[in-house]
């Protein structure tokens, strides 16, 4: 399974436009937060289901999550913006949380910087996963969104694309 990740797009329609014709045939989308109406306008691009939640910019609306779990191929997703777990200075209540939920990914995002990592929680190792941001990146590098292959049974892969990149 193949699934595309976003985060932080910040109303720039024109790179969810370029994420989806990059990323190719998805079979699902995850948006990690901060503009809600930009995870609808994927919907609508994308022929896949999208999961999305709210950001700490995004208005509550009483519809979007402020975090989920996704299951596919064996894994369990749990996918937050990451704010209401500091994920800017620790990463340890989103594993935390990540661990209640069962899951063995924690997909965020607030912090508009690339980050890949697994990490050992007090039940096992979660892979801690962040795209950066679609818009608005902070680590001097090109916006960047994900690309995950999962098979059940095996470690998830990953693929950073920047912006750009062909």
């Amino acid at each position: 399974m193949k699934i595309g990740i976003m985060s932080d797009s910040h109303n720039n329609r024109y790179a969810v436009e370029w994420a989806v014709a990059r990323a190719g045939d998805v079979d699902l989308w995850l948006h990690a937060g901060d503009c809600v109406p930009d995870a609808t306008y994927l919907g609508l691009l994308s022929s896949v289901t999208v999961e999305n939640v709210a950001g700490n910019t995004d208005w509550p609306d009483g519809k979007t999550p402020d975090d989920l779990v996704v299951e596919a191929e064996g894994h369990r997703i749990f996918l937050t913006h990451g704010h209401i777990y500091g994920v800017r200075s620790t990463l340890e209540m989103l594993v935390d949380a990540a661990e209640r939920e069962g899951a063995d990914i924690a997909v965020y995002g607030h912090t508009h910087v690339v980050l890949q990592e697994l990490i050992q929680g007090s039940g096992g190792e979660v892979l801690v996963i962040n795209p950066g941001s679609i818009s608005q990146p902070r680590d001097g590098k090109p916006p960047a969104f994900m690309i995950m292959t999962l098979e059940a049974g095996c470690a998830p892969e990953i693929e950073i694309v920047h912006y750009m990149e062909k």
